[in-house]
């Protein structure tokens, strides 16, 4: 019979042998701040190969390694998951803005350049860009996404007024002029992204972006007729 010292003595040999043949699997560490994260990676893995409209929440957990009901910790539905993806889109949408904006050497080249990179992070996260236009839904889902929406748009606004009070726009209402030029360098994006333009890189497809914003500065100041063509050169 063994003694007290002895059945602890092979007690700890076993222990020890349990642990080099046969080690504990390894868990993922998708809890607290993790989860969140995966969750992000893994909607826009499936927006990439399904679109916004084949999205759902279960695949997404599937993907992430977690369990069906582990995005509830974070997101209440579809559309609030989405909604991040979203707010994530317009955040990056207005840093590449404003960067690109920052290389220009006057007020109406940054308003410009502005729309260049606007074109750049359509081509750069499309399925961001997807989300944030083709799935109307999720911006009134979450307070975060309208923000991030109201700060991407205020940047172009504010583009459009520091030209004007440069002399290089015309005065009227900031927000009309801001309309437009989304619209143009908006169409030139999803057109890109799309795969509905004849050009084969990226560079071509932002020169002709660029063509495209000059010739709305210059639509604008000559239907205005309060600057001359000369300013926006």
């Amino acid at each position: 019979m063994w003694t007290s010292p002895t059945l602890l003595h092979h007690m700890l040999t076993l222990s020890t042998l349990f642990c080099y043949h046969f080690p504990v699997p390894a868990t993922h560490s998708y809890h607290h701040g993790n989860l969140r994260q995966a969750l992000l990676k893994a909607a826009i893995a499936l927006i990439r190969e399904v679109g916004p409209q084949g999205f759902t929440l279960r695949e997404v957990a599937r993907r992430a390694g977690v369990s069906h009901n582990a995005p509830y910790r974070h997101f209440k539905n579809r559309d609030e998951l989405l909604a991040e993806v979203a707010a994530e889109g317009f955040e990056r949408l207005t840093k590449f803005m404003e960067e690109s904006a920052s290389r220009g050497a006057s007020p109406l080249e940054r308003f410009q350049l502005s729309g260049r990179g606007y074109i750049r992070f359509a081509l750069q996260f499309p399925e961001h860009f997807a989300v944030m236009f083709d799935e109307p839904s999720v911006l009134p889902a979450s307070a975060h996404c309208k923000e991030a929406a109201a700060r991407a748009f205020a940047a172009l606004l504010g583009f459009v007024s520091d030209s004007q009070q440069a002399g290089a726009l015309p005065t009227g209402d900031p927000q009309m002029f801001a309309l437009m030029a989304w619209s143009v360098v908006h169409g030139v994006a999803k057109l890109a992204v799309s795969g509905h333009l004849p050009f084969t890189s990226q560079s071509d497809v932002l020169e002709f972006g660029a063509s495209l914003t000059n010739a709305l500065g210059l639509g604008i100041v000559q239907a205005a007729g309060s600057v001359s063509p000369e300013q926006i050169q």
